[in-house]
């Protein structure tokens, strides 16, 4: 098989035997793929400047099985650049893509998402709710969809006043009648990740609490990389703070 510029994302790389790198790709119309970058660790190499992330690229390839060759990279268009401090964002997202997304598993759509979440991680201020909206849009893109708008055993609209236990199997389930077997929520928070609508510190507060419950029986028992090079980054700049 031979793909010829195909839209593309490089979601990892890493140093394959002596010369060349294994690339992570999620293409727009094959989905993710792992393809070998012969030579793209020689200086000389034609590859080796275009293998980005973050970047839109045209991608070819070819071959069978897990591992294809590539053939060729080229920048596809412009697009606004993610800055230093948020990079582990744009790690995150590509880890939720690897960790999530099964190979050659086409998600047009998606990849649409993706594309837009790095433009909005690099433009948009409140970079927490560009990621909250991402983490609801990819699992619900994935089959995994949260219900956020009816009470799961009434099947009564969420009540924006109401406490709601969120039951992963379920879904939420007013606090009032007992149930305790979850994620404790309101109901304004549910809506509000329902339409995108996370401005208030609170409500993105616990949608942050729902979402990573909501990603972690999925993901099993391995924690994300990029979270805890968050937490790491986080816990420097504090003792920074403290000594300056």
């Amino acid at each position: 098989m031979r793909v010829s510029l195909q839209p593309c994302y490089i979601l990892h790389s890493r140093p394959y035997r002596n010369t060349s790198k294994l690339l992570e790709v999620f293409s727009r119309d094959y989905g993710r793929c792992t393809l070998v970058a012969r030579g793209a660790r020689k200086n000389q190499s034609k590859n080796q400047s275009a293998i980005l992330l973050f970047v839109p690229l045209l991608v070819s390839w070819q071959g069978g099985g897990e591992v294809q060759t590539l053939i060729s990279v080229e920048s596809q268009k412009h697009q606004a650049s993610i800055s230093t401090a948020r990079l582990l964002s744009g790690f995150y997202l590509n880890e939720l893509l690897m960790r999530l997304l099964p190979r050659a598993d086409a998600h047009p759509p998606l990849y649409e998402l993706y594309e837009q979440t790095l433009i909005q991680i690099a433009l948009n201020p409140n970079e927490e709710s560009v990621l909250r909206n991402f983490e609801f849009h990819i699992l619900r893109e994935l089959g995994y969809g949260l219900m956020l708008s009816h009470e799961a055993d009434s099947g009564q609209p969420v009540a924006e006043d109401k406490l709601y236990c969120y039951d992963m199997e379920q879904g939420p389930i007013r606090a009032d009648t007992g149930f305790d077997n979850g994620v404790m929520i309101h109901g304004k928070t549910l809506l509000a990740l329902s339409n995108g609508e996370l401005d208030d510190p609170q409500v993105l507060k616990e949608a942050k609490i729902l979402m990573r419950a909501a990603l972690a029986s999925h993901l099993g028992g391995k924690p994300l990389r990029s979270r805890e090079l968050y937490i790491q980054q986080k816990q420097l700049l504090k003792i920074n703070h403290i000594e300056a």
